[in-house]
């Protein structure tokens, strides 16, 4: 079974799947204040709009990245 890891700002839950990653480093780049991966937990979503996210995780390479909206 895959791994996914999930983070959420309320809106916006990101969804990552780190057998995927191929550590492109775009999302640290696009969002340095959200992503940072020397610290646990390493995203932080709270610190971007879910459309800065959404747009950040469009850009991976890999998909390791994707998302869903929450219901309100």
């Amino acid at each position: 079974m895959e791994k996914k890891i999930e983070y959420t700002n309320g809106e916006v839950t990101i969804i990552w799947k780190p057998e995927l990653c191929k550590h492109a480093g775009i999302c640290v780049k696009m969002l340095p204040d959200v992503y940072h991966p020397q610290e646990r937990p390493w995203v932080l979503p709270e610190n971007a709009t879910t459309e800065q996210i959404i747009d950040q995780i469009g850009k991976c390479p890999s998909g390791a990245l994707t998302y869903r909206m929450n219901k309100e």
